[in-house]
């Protein structure tokens, strides 16, 4: 279950009232700092921008991929494990401005996770270690560690005893 806070609003829907929940600045420097980041392929200098100016948490060995969009409002809400792959064109949302309720939630990615291209993690989610989310899917609610999901909406397509012993020739 998605682990958000929720924020009553008043009057009009909660993205006019953006501004009341997060300062202008803050967005506008988040914003080009993950503009930045989302078109270079230096892995290392992704991790630092994301640590140093986003106060996200990335484990050693993290790589984002291309078009990696977190979130722009809340990026300190993040948190991602060591030897963690982020795929392609993957959205990582620590927010949702919904009509009359905005909510706010951390997204906890663990290690050795693989994320297919394509992902939209919503607010509040976990994914446990050695998971795999496969492309395209919504994810929606807890991964379990070592789970195979797919899907929109996200189903468990497998579990780590299923999937049986690692060959390393494989």
């Amino acid at each position: 279950m998605r682990q958000t806070k929720r924020y009553k609003v008043e009057k009009t829907n909660s993205l006019w009232q953006i501004y009341k929940t997060v300062p202008f600045w803050k967005v506008m420097k988040n914003f080009i700092v993950i503009q930045l980041a989302r078109y270079t392929p230096f892995l290392g200098m992704k991790n630092w921008l994301y640590k140093t100016f986003l106060k996200m948490k990335v484990g050693d060995h993290t790589a984002f991929a291309l078009m990696v969009m977190p979130d722009i409002m809340f990026p300190e809400m993040i948190q991602v494990g060591q030897n963690t792959i982020i795929g392609y064109n993957t959205t990582i949302l620590a927010h949702e401005y919904l009509i009359e309720e905005y909510r706010l939630g951390n997204v906890i990615i663990g290690d050795n996770v693989l994320i297919g291209a394509n992902v939209t993690i919503l607010p509040g989610v976990s994914i446990g270690d050695e998971a795999v989310v496969s492309a395209q899917t919504l994810v929606n609610k807890d991964v379990p560690p070592g789970a195979f999901v797919g899907g929109n909406p996200m189903q468990q397509i497998t579990k780590k005893e299923q999937n049986g012993p690692k060959d390393k020739n494989d």
